[in-house]
């Protein structure tokens, strides 16, 4: 499943296609992935303009001139293939012979663009786990996949202050609850493992402990609220974590995995400078955890 920087990272390839222009015609080559598609999905798209390709969590939403909204998840195999003046990319997404395989096409984009540009983008995806479905105009933040959401761990307003906040009182581990996706959205286990060796704190210790005293936040939670934040800002940058099949925006393998502290690397020695410790794997919740015990309290 792409974590959040993956599908950040499709979003921000996707752009400069869709904003925009028009959607001209669409083919739907399906009824269904992971659940049938709305019902007038072609007719509902077509002569639309793109106003806006956005994020929330790990779902891509894109937004037309009615008012009207496509959510869009990727599931375990989903991508997005642009055709643009005959040549191809594929905006953070997967191994270019599956995700080029036309048996899995299921859905194009015709786009005119403001300029008359003709181009295309296409929906893969050969295990059909991904989904495409509507939010009515102005209803997107009350659509069922949304509404629970917490914060947005890629901006400003995950602090310290609102880290406390949401974990004061919790008697969970701090790795499940920095994975509660009610509490901060698109958190996902590769970057949790991350954050938390960042912060130098332990996925086992109790995620109210972090919170400090009422309307004072304690120094742990000020720095897990910057690790995660530049975690997730240096994957992006990176173009994800590469792992299985992803590669970066323009073909080429994504970075980031490799300067992975933790994750995946049971065994290895921390690579925290004067630790000396080795990093241990453990489940919590059926997943696996990677952290340092030595250094991570």
């Amino acid at each position: 499943m792409p974590e959040l920087p993956e599908v950040e990272t499709v979003r921000r390839g996707l752009q400069p296609v869709f904003e925009g222009s028009t959607i001209e015609r669409v083919e739907q080559r399906r009824p269904d992935l992971r659940f049938p598609f709305p019902a007038s999905f072609v007719e509902r798209l077509t002569g639309r303009r793109v106003t806006a390709l956005g994020r929330r969590a790990k779902y891509l939403t894109l937004h037309l001139d009615d008012g009207l909204v496509l959510i869009s998840h990727l599931g375990m195999s989903g991508s997005y293939r642009i055709d643009a003046g005959g040549e191809e990319s594929i905006p953070g997404a997967f191994h270019a012979e599956r995700s080029k395989d036309r048996a899995h096409d299921h859905v194009t984009f015709h786009l005119r663009s403001p300029l008359g540009t003709q181009n295309r983008v296409v929906f893969n995806d050969p295990r059909r786990f991904g989904f495409m479905l509507f939010a009515e105009p102005g209803l997107l933040d009350q659509h069922k996949l949304l509404a629970g959401l917490g914060v947005e761990p890629t901006g400003n307003r995950l602090d310290g202050e609102t880290l406390a906040a949401l974990f004061r009182d919790k008697m969970t581990p701090l790795k499940a609850a920095l994975l509660d996706q009610r509490l901060i959205a698109g958190l996902g286990n590769i970057y949790v493992s991350e954050a938390l060796w960042r912060a130098g704190l332990s996925p086992r210790r109790l995620a109210g402990s972090i919170a400090g005293a009422p309307g004072r936040p304690g120094a742990r939670a000020a720095r897990l609220a910057t690790s995660v934040r530049e975690v997730i800002a240096d994957a992006i940058a990176a173009g994800g974590s590469s792992l299985r099949d992803y590669v970066h925006a323009d073909g080429s393998l994504g970075y980031f995995q490799h300067s992975f502290s933790v994750y995946g690397r049971e065994g290895g020695p921390c690579r925290r400078a004067g630790c000396g410790g080795t990093i241990k794997r453990i489940v919590q919740s059926g997943r696996s955890t990677f952290y340092c015990p030595s250094c991570q309290h």
